[in-house]
């Protein structure tokens, strides 16, 4: 008997579902324990605290495209590429755990997720899904060595920036490396004051608000990716100077308690005033003059 145009849409929803439902237990069997072992261990870092955040972003943004990825639902046994990227994937995942690199074991997740997908969905569903994809990255705990390098230069130029500014404004501050001395205080400019955290943070923040205003023009999005560097030192050094304040007017005990948290919303707010600020500008100038040519 001829099947109906009825009978092949269920027949379709089905196998979607159930390619969904394995893929998802397979996935929570993979990850979870690397998501409960990051939880108990790096994520309660000043350093790592924005993993939980980076994690909760990407499932949205999944879910976001769930419409789009299933209009291009088409499982044919996949193209060789996809299971070589999906062998590659499960090679790194199994060095990671097995041998306790993290970076391995997190990381794996983006080819992996890029295979399943260029699988079941194609070089569309790949398309669709390149941001939440690459967006994992910054879930991926770098190496010491590689935080070390990126982060003193941050520091000591925040650390430079802070006390040029409080110093023209009259304030008794001295500056030894990232030690900042200012009256009977020193304050040490630390990683989680202004290191490759807040960076990777407030860039990730800022790429996503890129890909929500859904700009066509890649210079813009270039521009933007580019200035969000500035606008989080910018941001960090707004961050410190609250804090040196506070230690100076009210004391060390203030300026380690409630208002160092406080201080860390201060930055984001921040790094997002600024970020929509300075995209507002260039929406009115440079791009709306490219936009009229």
């Amino acid at each position: 008997m001829a099947s109906t145009a009825g009978e092949v849409v269920p027949t379709a929803r089905r196998a979607y579902l159930e390619f969904l439902a394995l893929v998802g237990l397979g996935l929570a069997l993979m990850y979870v324990p690397v998501i409960l072992g990051l939880a108990q261990g790096l994520w309660k870092s000043d350093d790592q605290g924005h993993g939980p955040i980076i994690l909760a972003l990407t499932a949205w943004s999944f879910y976001r495209r769930k419409e789009q990825l299933a209009a291009c639902f088409s499982p044919r046994g996949g193209s060789w590429q996809a299971w070589c990227l999906i062998g590659f994937a499960c090679l790194i995942y199994v060095v990671g755990r097995s041998q306790h690199v993290t970076i391995f074991a997190v990381g794996s997740a983006m080819p992996l997720l890029a295979g399943l997908i260029w699988l079941a969905f194609g070089r569309d569903g790949l398309k669709l899904s390149w941001f939440p994809i690459l967006f994992l990255f910054f879930l991926v705990p770098l190496p010491g060595a590689v935080v070390d390098a990126l982060t003193q230069p941050m520091k000591m130029g925040v650390s430079w920036a802070v006390e040029g500014l409080l110093y023209q404004l009259g304030y008794p501050i001295a500056r030894i490396g990232v030690m900042l001395h200012i009256g009977q205080y020193q304050l040490l400019v630390a990683d989680a004051c202004a290191g490759l955290h807040t960076l990777f943070t407030v860039e990730a923040l800022g790429l996503l608000y890129l890909n929500l205003m859904g700009y066509t023009d890649r210079g813009r999005n270039f521009l933007m990716a580019v200035l969000i560097v500035p606008i989080s030192f910018f941001a960090n050094a707004v961050r410190v100077i609250v804090l040196v304040l506070v230690t100076y007017y009210f004391g060390d005990e203030a300026g380690q308690g409630f208002v160092h948290g406080f201080a860390g919303m201060v930055l984001f707010m921040v790094a997002l005033l600024l970020t929509v600020s300075v995209d507002g500008i260039l929406g009115r100038t440079l791009f709306k003059k490219k936009a009229a040519k």
